[in-house]
């Protein structure tokens, strides 16, 4: 009985070193997708950050054009009301 276990001795310890070894690894690789998973967090963030400001800029911009454009369509319709209005004047003086 003691023969077998000197035999079985040295694999028992290898297959010990092993498994201690094999069970070392997975919290590295936690590690690795804790980190991807804070860089994916970040650059969400960023993007979300660059979509905000974009958008702020085009609000800014679509507010200018539209005060620009309705100031001429203001204009161009007070320019047509008193073509319109000169126009029925001459029509209804008398000759």
């Amino acid at each position: 009985m003691s023969l077998l276990r000197r035999q079985y001795i040295p694999i028992l310890l290898l297959s010990a070193a092993l498994t201690g070894t094999c069970s070392a690894l997975p919290p590295q690789a936690d590690q690795s997708a804790k980190r991807d998973m804070k860089d994916a967090g970040q650059s969400t963030k960023d993007a979300a950050k660059d979509t905000g400001q974009a958008t702020k800029k085009t609000a800014k911009k679509s507010g200018h054009v539209v005060k620009t454009d309705s100031k001429k369509t203001a204009n161009k319709t007070a320019q047509k009301t008193k073509q319109g209005a000169q126009k029925v004047e001459d029509k209804t003086q008398p000759n």
